[in-house]
């Protein structure tokens, strides 16, 4: 697993419950480190015993954790690249779903050896629902992404239903129900002011 994901966990770790807590974590996961490094890989095995292991400090599901993690890669006001680059997705909710397509692909343009799901969203006219299908060899994404998505609707100010559907091999489906795309006031984002913002 790349070293990018495992310290986005460390980071979710420590910003929202506190270095001690995640103390507890490196020692029952015999880690033989406390931090990990960003542009190293480390076996998913590795990946597997810190998550179960911050879910059992927590007493949290592994699933309810995830979605968590999706939240914190939104909104964590310390890290906000990743916000930046999916509001470059489009101006409204509906825009940034159909940009989820391209989003393996422009992650790998920034961090190349970066592995992340394939997306692939599907609509349907007469319910003006979604499936986001995600295929990727590491199990439970689904429900990082749905965090994510939460988060990402409530940037819009868009009104979501989300529902993970299970998975089938490989592949999980999320349902996306769109009950109102502006149901508040979304958070601010100039998409010219965030592009000096990011050459700079």
């Amino acid at each position: 697993m790349h070293g990018l994901i495992n310290r986005s966990i460390q980071c979710f770790v420590c910003d929202n419950y506190g270095a001690d807590v995640w103390g507890d974590v490196v020692r029952s996961a015999d880690l033989e480190f406390s931090q990990f490094e960003s542009m190293l890989e480390y076996d998913d095995a590795l990946t597997y015993t810190v998550l179960d292991g911050v879910a059992a400090r927590l007493s949290k599901s592994r699933e309810m954790l995830l979605e968590d993690l999706g939240t914190f890669l939104i909104t964590n006001p310390k890290a906000q690249a990743l916000r930046r680059l999916l509001r470059f997705s489009g101006v409204t909710f509906i825009d940034f779903l159909h940009a989820l397509d391209d989003l393996h692909d422009r992650a790998r343009l920034a961090v190349p050896e970066l592995d992340l799901p394939k997306l692939e969203l599907v609509g349907y006219r007469a319910t003006g629902g979604f499936t986001l299908y995600c295929r990727w060899r590491h199990p439970g994404f689904g429900h990082v992404l749905i965090g994510a998505l939460q988060a990402m609707a409530d940037d819009y100010g868009a009104l979501v239903l989300l529902e993970h559907l299970g998975a089938e091999g490989c592949c999980e489906r999320i349902s996306i129900k769109l009950l109102e795309a502006r149901f508040a006031e979304g958070n601010s984002f100039n998409l010219s002011s965030d592009t000096l913002a990011i050459t700079q």
